[in-house]
């Protein structure tokens, strides 16, 4: 068995005098979806921000394609969260001044792409995404399930190795929850991106390959646990 290309090894993170994570072992192999779940409080958010490079671990290792990510300085890390990951959120985090393909052409503004050639990408993307015709639309003038799903164009923009989402669909009734998912899992798959979900949403579990359980900041995953050096 090759290294899985997403790992955390014996990851602990404590805010304050409260533990999140508790030695917490996840493997996820490249092009894979798996789902973290969890009731409220389990570490599942934390989980995520540790794999993603958001936060840094207290103990443990976080591993991605032969990298240890716990071990990059600040810029490194908010450069690879740039270049080679994307994020969906449960409320989108759209900036609201700008309209829709603004905000999904941000991170390919932020990496100096000619501004004609980012609301190209964008505008396909928004009219892959059903939303063709929105948009010049602020997040305002959105509905909710299409607010996320241009936060899940922004997220897939770039063509990210990996897209974190966390309670995608917490935000939205449950046909918008459903259309969303089917699009983030389709195009995931298309582009051969590796998903991490994020839910405590049975319904949500069911479209990834594969359920890894969070209980008291633990999580096991330990088919792939014997791989990781």
């Amino acid at each position: 068995m090759s290294q899985p290309f997403l790992a955390a090894v014996g990851v602990t993170r404590s805010f304050g005098r409260t533990a999140a994570l508790s030695g917490a072992n996840v493997a996820v192999d490249r092009g894979e979806i798996v789902a973290v779940m969890g009731p409220s409080g389990s570490g599942k958010s934390t989980l995520l921000h540790c794999l993603a490079g958001i936060v840094v671990p207290d103990e443990g290792e976080v591993v991605f394609d032969g990298m240890r990510v716990d071990q990059l300085g600040e810029a490194a890390r908010t450069e690879l969260r740039r270049r080679r990951f994307g994020f969906v959120f449960q409320f989108g985090q759209l900036v609201p001044d700008l309209p829709a393909a603004e905000n999904v052409a941000l991170p390919l503004l932020l990496e100096r792409e000619q501004r004609r050639s980012a609301l190209t990408r964008a505008r396909s993307w928004l009219e892959r995404l059903g939303l063709d015709g929105l948009d010049d639309r602020r997040p305002g003038e959105l509905s909710g399930g299409e607010a996320q799903r241009v936060a899940l164009a922004r997220a897939l923009v770039t063509e990210p190795d990996v897209v974190f989402a966390d309670e995608p669909t917490g935000s939205l009734d449950s046909l918008s929850g459903e259309r969303v998912m089917d699009l983030l899992v389709d195009s995931a798959r298309a582009q051969g991106a590796t998903v991490v979900i994020v839910t405590h949403e049975a319904r949500v579990a069911a479209y990834a390959d594969r359920e890894v359980f969070m209980r008291d900041g633990v999580a096991v995953d330990q088919p792939h646990m014997e791989v990781i050096v």
